[in-house]
């Protein structure tokens, strides 16, 4: 078995006795392949061994990917920032945007679109531990950008995603996913994903009801960011 298919069910097996500890249905959490940095040949690797959703940050380098891997049938994440001027090649290219953060990107996605795709899966992405370099909206803005977003013809708004604040402590690991899932529940609105959860704390946000986890150095080995 490659290390990649040993890794996935290693993860798999975490997953697992997370959702366990937490009584949930093992079906009720994805795992999100994060695959920046990597080579095409690493999510080949991958499909091979069960995985079909693909998360990527750089937008440039993930469509390359797409590109070698047309043969394969997956599902492509956007989960970085996103400029405005990027937003068209994303509308066309991918099936979900985890790290919507404004209106203004919310809107061009929506009017980009190319006709004939189904609409684009939206998560809206929360700055939860209020970091200056965190990407995402505060807390507060969340209702108004949520109720916005639904409004848009060419976008579902499932749920929120957030990346707070790096820690090894389980008890404020929880908190910052318990924070995100109670905002999601106040919203009222018919949502299904919260997406959080990384390779560090995958077990506290499937216990606050995480139904992404975005995995990618436990999959894939640590990143090498030196091209």
């Amino acid at each position: 078995m490659s290390t990649i298919a040993e890794n996935i069910a290693k993860v798999g097996k975490r997953i697992d006795a997370a959702m366990q500890a937490a009584n949930r249905e093992s079906s009720a959490v994805g795992l999100l392949a994060v695959s920046k940095t990597k080579p095409a040949e690493a999510i080949r690797e991958a499909f091979s061994a069960g995985l079909r959703d693909f998360g990527e940050n750089y937008l440039q380098e993930a469509l390359d990917k797409q590109a070698q891997l047309q043969d394969l049938s997956l599902t492509w994440h956007f989960i970085g920032p996103i400029q405005s001027n990027k937003t068209r090649p994303i509308a066309e290219h991918f099936d979900w945007v985890h790290s919507v953060d404004r209106l203004k990107i919310a809107e061009r996605l929506s009017a980009q679109r190319p006709a004939g795709l189904e609409p684009l899966n939206i998560c809206l992405q929360v700055n939860v531990s209020g970091e200056d370099s965190k990407s995402g909206c505060s807390p507060e803005e969340v209702s108004g950008l949520a109720h916005a977003v639904t409004q848009l013809p060419n976008l579902r708004l499932r749920g929120l995603m957030a990346i707070p604040e790096p820690t090894d402590d389980p008890v404020q690991q929880r908190a910052a996913f318990a924070k995100l899932r109670t905002l999601q529940e106040s919203l009222n609105l018919p949502l299904d994903t919260l997406s959080m959860g990384m390779s560090h704390d995958l077990e506290a946000a499937i216990a606050e009801g995480a139904t992404w986890v975005r995995i990618g150095t436990a999959l894939f080995g640590a990143r090498d960011y030196s091209s």
